[in-house]
């Protein structure tokens, strides 16, 4: 089932994105005149599954369920009807517009998919807000995982700043970003109540970036191990501890922090230990079995979460900072991969890759985040200038706007071809890689 789930949720995404795209590109020909033969969601080779014509154009629904497209009479490219193209333009036709209709109709898709992000970011910001965890609020430090000791981290730590940026929410993607995208040299840490610095490892951007390691945390909140509750007919209450006792050992290792409770359980699902704590005046020890979960029935207390609440003309201006701040650090992270500094085998991937990115439990605050990101990635790659790309029907129609120069129909043919060739490699490419990934 989680793998439905993060299917539906991918192709969820992926046909919002892709219709209001092709949208962007079908209301600027609509408006210049331009016949708009097709516009179909997902594609069509042989059939469809749905297809009615109303007007000029034929709206449907193809079978194979990523993409779409719209089919402009009169434009050149993989889907173009050839004797078409031989006759002499009409009127109705994409060639026939003048140039700077044209780009306009070009640039229409991306520029949708930019004020889409936009929009989505936005929106997250006025319904949910920013809930993050103050710095100042993480009592106890850190928990560190494997990847922050490389960096030197030990537990109990709290990261103040990354190559000189205060880190004011304990967040440790936010450190993650400073070191990979921003290229940080050092980092100031509290330790026992003193500040100390640490040198960023030089081969640390190499490892974190690595594919098997894309999305792991550095670290993680410690917390101390405080109940709050005693859950009805738990494992913990059939056993007799009630609300307000202290736990202090699970077989005689100590339980000071949850992530060490926490761990225990999780090693000994379905076994009985002794759990020691105080209860009152009195020091217990009673045998408690912990279900197949990993969960003896009780709440645990936990750490303040600062929320700050956006009104509507509040979370536009935030919903811009979140896109062009995303937007750049993938400008960044695109820049050192052909520098060599992050790897394109670590970096690429194909819509499975993209799938994995969702919640397995369908969360709509990472469904519409991943949705947005996704927005102002198809903004960005569509403008590469690459034949068969939106960029690179760009590029041209910037030459014939600055120097009267049109190329020629044969000229773009073989482009949109190579083009087309290329973006078909790159897709190949990026499918072995997953494939190389499960084997």
């Amino acid at each position: 089932m989680d793998k439905v789930s993060l299917a539906l949720q991918l192709i969820l995404s992926l046909s919002i994105l892709v219709v209001l795209h092709e949208f962007g590109h079908y209301l600027p020909a609509k408006w210049f005149k331009t016949r708009v033969e097709k516009f179909y969601l997902f594609f069509d080779p042989y059939f469809s599954l749905f297809k009615k014509k109303i007007g000029d154009t034929e709206w449907g629904i193809g079978w194979i369920p990523f993409g779409g497209y719209v089919k402009i009479a009169g434009m050149i490219d993989e889907s173009m009807d050839k004797e078409q193209m031989k006759q002499a333009p009409q009127p109705w036709e994409f060639r026939s517009k003048k140039a700077w209709q044209r780009l306009i109709i070009m640039i229409g898709g991306v520029t949708v998919n930019f004020i889409l992000g936009i929009l989505i970011f936005a929106m997250m910001m006025f319904y949910w807000g920013e809930s993050y965890l103050k710095t100042q609020d993480a009592t106890y430090g850190m928990v560190v995982d494997s990847m922050g000791m490389k960096l030197g981290l030990k537990d109990g730590d709290k990261v103040l700043s990354v190559g000189g940026v205060e880190m004011l929410k304990f967040n440790s993607g936010l450190v993650n970003n400073e070191i990979v995208i921003n290229q940080a040299k050092e980092m100031v840490v509290e330790r026992d109540g003193q500040k100390i610095n640490l040198p960023i490892p030089t081969d640390f951007v190499s490892e974190i970036t690595k594919y098997e390691n894309r999305g792991m945390a550095l670290y993680h909140p410690r917390i101390k191990l405080d109940i709050k509750k005693i859950s009805e007919g738990g494992p913990a209450q059939k056993a007799g501890l009630t609300d307000g006792i202290k736990m202090l050992n699970v077989n005689g290792v100590s339980t000071e922090y949850q992530h060490e409770f926490r761990k225990i359980l999780t090693e000994n699902k379905g076994k009985a230990l002794n759990f020691t704590y105080v209860s009152g005046q009195d020091t217990i020890t009673k045998p408690i079995t912990i279900s197949d979960k990993g969960t003896i029935g009780i709440e645990l207390e936990s750490l303040t979460i600062s929320t700050q609440k956006y009104g509507i003309f509040e979370s536009l201006p935030k919903g811009w900072s979140m896109a062009t701040n995303f937007l750049g650090g993938q400008l960044k992270a695109f820049g050192q991969i052909f520098t060599g500094k992050i790897k394109a085998k670590d970096s690429l991937g194909s819509v499975f890759s993209i799938a994995t990115m969702f919640d397995t439990g369908w969360d709509w605050r990472v469904f519409w985040n991943i949705t947005a990101s996704l927005s102002i990635l198809l903004a960005f790659f569509n403008l590469l200038p690459i034949p068969a790309l939106d960029g690179g029907y760009v590029v041209f129609l910037l030459w014939e706007v600055i120097t009267g120069k049109v190329p020629s129909d044969r000229f773009m043919e073989v482009v949109n071809y190579i083009g087309f060739i290329v973006l078909m490699g790159l897709m190949i490419f990026a499918l072995g890689l997953d494939i190389s990934r499960w084997f």
